[in-house]
């Protein structure tokens, strides 16, 4: 009879081996977990065994950071660790009594708000700033208006809130000593033409911008005629100086340009700065009537999602445009 050389029989003879020499075990015995029947306890312990490692790596790679932000030559890559729960205010008055409504104008930059908004949850809760993210979604088929998604932002944040910061998605703050507290006495423009990476004239006041909901009440918010990259920033220059505010810079800040990290890629994602029609003209001219007072928009939906564990409000907005005053809103 033939058998298969993967498996062959085994034959047991009683015999009497008392007085045999044991034999060492064969390699593939020796290490053998479960050698003929594996036992539910044997089993059960593997299984613990496996968790406590699991649960040891976790603890090792997450080292109390909210989050982890690793730079290579091009961009920044995210690893995110979980999140631990802060105390509540009403617990803990350090935190003071102001709440910060920080508003992202956007628009299909997805690779920069993942890394944005982990981010800046971690560095104001360091701060203790008491704050809400709010990304302003643009959804329409018209150019890119970050002033309009500004306002949408500001009309949207709720009476929670009473100062907002009109922040870039592109650019995170690196020096700890940057002040985002309560701008009572004016405008406070974080970054600054001193400190800001790309931008250094006198009258820019982009980047991060943060203002009191009065103050940008009495500016009538942001210009609604600024269809596509640039140039709405230094036409709200004009309204803070019209509406006699002052604008306030930090100090004692000494990293310069490397202050901030701007993860713009211009290669990867080209802006639209093309100026169509009376644009060219336009775009210099103050706009003495337009901005809150005037905003149209549609609010599709608002959504409370998570990033990393950071909290994040979606306003979905789709912006509306007179193309008999602005038809720049659309390129032919």
């Amino acid at each position: 009879m033939m058998y298969s050389s993967r498996r062959k029989p085994v034959l047991y003879f009683k015999e009497d081996r008392r007085n045999e020499t044991p034999k060492a075990p064969r390699p593939e015995e020796r290490y053998q977990f479960c050698s003929g029947k594996c036992t539910v306890y044997k089993l059960f312990g593997l299984c613990v065994v496996l968790v406590l490692v699991s649960l040891l790596w976790l603890q090792l790679s997450c080292t109390g950071d909210m989050s982890r932000v690793v730079v290579d030559d091009r961009r920044l890559l995210h690893q995110p660790c979980p999140l631990e729960r802060l105390a509540s205010a009403a617990d803990d008055p350090s935190w003071g009594p102001h709440k910060l409504a920080l508003l992202i104008p956007f628009r299909e930059r997805f690779e920069e708000l993942l890394v944005f908004v982990p981010f800046m949850h971690t560095f104001l809760n360091n701060k203790k700033i008491l704050h809400k993210i709010f990304v302003i979604n643009q959804m329409d088929h018209y150019r890119f208006n970050r002033a309009s998604l500004i306002n949408v932002g500001y009309t949207e944040s709720g009476n929670d809130t009473d100062y907002i910061a009109m922040h870039d998605v592109d650019l995170l703050p690196l020096n700890e000593a940057l002040d985002y507290g309560f701008p009572e006495e004016g405008p406070f423009h974080v970054a600054s033409p001193e400190l800001h990476p790309l931008y250094h004239y006198k009258a820019y006041v982009g980047g991060i911008l943060l203002l009191t909901k009065q103050h940008y009440h009495m500016c009538n918010g942001m210009s609604n005629r600024f269809w596509g990259w640039g140039r709405e920033d230094d036409e709200f220059y004009r309204r803070l100086r019209t509406a006699g505010l002052r604008l306030f810079r930090p100090s004692g800040i000494k990293t310069g340009y490397k202050t901030f990290r701007h993860i713009h890629d211009p290669a990867w994602r080209k802006r639209d700065q093309k100026r169509v029609a009376a644009q060219k003209q336009e775009q210099f001219k103050v706009d003495p009537e337009g901005g809150l007072t005037n905003l149209q928009y549609k609010l599709e939906s608002r959504q409370e999602l998570t990033i990393s564990g950071a909290p994040v409000t979606v306003l979905n907005t789709k912006l509306e445009c007179d193309t008999d005053k602005t038809p720049w809103c659309l390129l032919n």
